[in-house]
């Protein structure tokens, strides 16, 4: 069972930090993104899946490898540039020869796939789009449906009190292969602006299913990142494969110091003295948290070094970056900056 993770994005809604990490590997509670898609979609049987890749190419494939570790064979799609949503797949055409599914590199999602392609199958549909029903659709596009459930328009992002509908576009999609006649080979193709609105225009089997109960949040935004890390953390969500919380052997963590809530600590990590972890935090792989430090409601990625007396709260550290001693971070967002990083 075949599937693709939807990568080449740059993730600007990120910045600064992933101006030095690709959107794929962003960590939500200790393990890449993309790697919770991976074991997501082995867990429903998908065992060989796509990715395409874009910016900082290497990185993603340093992190994922051949994809045996994430419960997947992994194949990787290098694009010398960008194409669209609908422009890298179609770069896939002729490796998919049966029903497959489509889904963006940073959703957290435990949606039943299974049920998702049982009802496309059972409706002969050409497309399927899962949909999730949300409070506040400003921020996502938005579906309309018939009693059956074919789609019959679309809201992109709707100012409130304008919305036609409460069920959101998940980026989880269901294809025939034949929707690969519908998109031009060699030219940048998009999904929401000119795929899907092209297949209600000429009326053909084009549904969507509401994902009833099923958890998802796209992380592209500081806001719904920091959601979706305190949902593992606190167990609104549970992921495949990973811990969700706790402190592994290899790090050493002084006498004195705190750990209290729901709180993941990485691999490695060191904890000074006196320091005081308060959750939904996360502390990355070979992070320092110097002696006094507060680190409260706070995710601190990879190799970031928290100085002595720092006071975080609610905010973002970003791989390998320097929290000077003393300082006061409240809900702020800190990453180092290419040139700073080679120079």
């Amino acid at each position: 069972m075949r599937a693709m993770i939807l990568a080449g994005g740059m993730s600007t809604r990120l910045y600064p930090l992933t101006k030095e990490v690709p959107k794929p590997i962003v960590p939500v509670a200790g393990e890449p993104i993309s790697g919770h898609v991976m074991r997501w979609l082995s867990s429903h049987g998908y065992d060989e899946v796509a990715i395409n890749v874009f910016y900082l190419a290497e990185k993603v494939e340093a992190a994922f490898g051949d994809g045996s570790g994430f419960g997947v064979a992994l194949h990787y799609l290098r694009e010398p540039e960008l194409t669209g949503s609908a422009g890298g797949l179609k770069q896939m055409e002729g490796w998919f020869d049966e029903t497959f599914v489509v889904v963006g590199c940073d959703d957290l999602t435990n949606a039943d796939i299974g049920g998702l392609v049982r009802f496309h199958k059972e409706r002969k549909a050409l497309a399927t789009i899962g949909l999730l029903e949300v409070e506040d659709v400003d921020q996502y596009g938005v579906v309309l449906l018939d009693r059956d459930g074919r789609i019959t328009g679309f809201q992109e992002k709707p100012p409130k009190g304008t919305e036609q509908s409460k069920l959101a576009n998940t980026g989880i999609y269901v294809f025939e292969p034949a929707i690969f006649d519908r998109i031009p080979a060699k030219t940048f193709y998009d999904f929401g602006k000119q795929v899907f609105p092209e297949l209600l225009a000429d009326g053909l089997p084009f549904y969507g299913m509401q994902l009833h109960g099923a958890y998802w949040r796209d992380v592209g935004t500081p806001e719904e990142y920091r959601r979706a890390n305190a949902d593992v953390l606190t167990g609104a969500v549970r992921i495949t494969g990973e811990r969700a919380t706790g402190v592994p052997p290899s790090a050493q963590v002084e006498r004195d110091a705190e750990i209290a809530g729901a709180v993941r600590v990485g691999e490695r990590v060191r904890i000074g003295a006196g320091a005081r972890i308060v959750g939904p935090s996360v502390v990355g792989d070979d992070a320092v948290v110097g002696a006094g430090a507060l680190v409260e409601r706070t995710i601190v990625w990879n190799g970031a070094r928290i100085g002595a007396g720092a006071v975080l709260r609610d905010a973002i550290v970003g791989e390998r970056y320097a929290v000077a001693d003393g300082a006061r971070l409240d809900g702020a967002i800190v990453a180092n900056e290419p040139e700073a990083v080679s120079r």
